[in-house]
């Protein structure tokens, strides 16, 4: 989809931005450049994105655990024809990366390695409907979710999180963590 921006409002908005030979167009941030990406705004951004991820997947958890029980959890496995005790590593995953993202801990691997639990719940929900308020959920909440996770991955663990150590690099210069 393009967007149309009246010249007026490019000419008033935007600095003038001539791009040199064979350099890429960089865009100066100012506080005046709507098209300016202020890196505090992007690291409060995946902090959101993470803690709501994180609580999501507890929560999950311990909806199995707690309502469904692990067993409950199990045998609806079972019934959709996959194997009763990948219930129970789904709980582990959902509680485990649950817990890593909202203290900020490997937080792109995590939610990577969340993407196919998702994918198994939109897997899972698919013949009900889109909605998720269709009667057994529909296939909208967990594809948005696994969307939000690779989100997540690419984004990286942003502000307030609890990073992994980072080993040096040969020069000497520590790595960047995410």
């Amino acid at each position: 989809m393009m967007m149309f921006i009246p010249a007026f409002v490019t000419l008033r908005l935007l600095p003038a931005i001539e791009p040199q030979p064979g350099q890429p167009l960089e865009i100066p941030m100012t506080a005046h450049n709507p098209l300016a990406v202020d890196p505090r705004r992007v690291a409060a951004a995946a902090l959101l994105l993470r803690l709501a991820l994180g609580a999501m997947f507890v929560a999950h958890a311990l909806l199995k655990y707690f309502v469904f029980t692990l067993p409950g959890t199990a045998q609806f496995f079972g019934s959709l024809g996959l194997p009763p005790w990948l219930g129970y590593g789904v709980f582990a995953a959902e509680l485990i990366g649950g817990v890593l993202l909202l203290l900020g801990v490997y937080t792109r691997q995590v939610a990577l390695a969340l993407v196919p639990v998702l994918l198994g719940a939109t897997w899972a929900h698919v013949g009900n409907g889109w909605l998720f308020n269709a009667p057994g959920g529909g296939w909208e909440y967990p594809a948005f979710l696994s969307l939000a996770a690779i989100v997540q991955a690419l984004l990286g663990a942003g502000a307030f999180a609890l990073r992994a150590p980072v080993p040096a690099t040969s020069a000497g210069r520590v790595a960047a963590n995410a």
